[in-house]
């Protein structure tokens, strides 16, 4: 089966989606894994997460693809200091069929280099998405090509803002700039 726009719109398995995936992203693809997530007794599968983690050159054509498929609802993101990149983790899920066990939840997943922390925005394709890049930006440094506004969320308006809160590195939070909650 080949990922066409009037195939995709019928699929209605997780593992049509993965294919899809597969086919988008050909060589930029990493690692793809299907996640059961299941309900008490009986047990039974409440849904589904599919996790991709590829290439940041086929974010923008994934997204895209997704979009074709079904209403690509975006959650948040999240994302974490690896070494020598930032992976950024985009949580979303396709809203199959209404009811227990259709949803497709979907977390892309982007490698970005430390030395080139920049990945396009998703802005113009989910408008929601701001806030939550605005964030990444703040806390890990990310540069969103295309973000507008780039105005702190959650940090004061006084930060230094080559300090980044979920850095690892030494860009991150020296022990004078932590207190002591308790």
């Amino acid at each position: 089966m080949t990922c066409r726009p009037e195939y995709v719109k019928e699929c209605k398995c997780p593992d049509e989606v993965m294919n899809c995936i597969r086919e988008t992203l050909g060589e930029s693809l990493l690692d793809i894994e299907l996640r059961e997530r299941w309900d008490g007794c009986p047990r039974r599968v409440l849904y589904r997460d599919i996790w991709v983690r590829f290439e940041r050159g086929a974010y923008l054509s994934l997204v895209d693809r997704l979009r074709t498929i079904d209403f690509l609802h975006f959650h948040v993101m999240s994302g974490n200091d690896d070494g020598d990149v930032v992976t950024l983790n985009v949580h979303c899920s396709l809203f199959r069929e209404a009811g227990e066990g259709h949803r497709i939840g979907i977390t892309l997943s982007v490698p970005i280099p430390k030395n080139d922390l920049s990945i396009a925005s998703l802005g113009s394709r989910i408008p929601g998405t701001e806030f939550s890049e605005r964030e990444m930006r703040e806390m890990l440094g990310i540069h969103f090509e295309g973000l507008v506004n780039t105005n702190l969320v959650f940090l004061p308006e006084d930060w230094d803002e080559e300090i980044k809160p979920w850095r690892r590195d030494e860009t991150g939070p020296s022990p004078e700039n932590i207190r002591e909650l308790s």
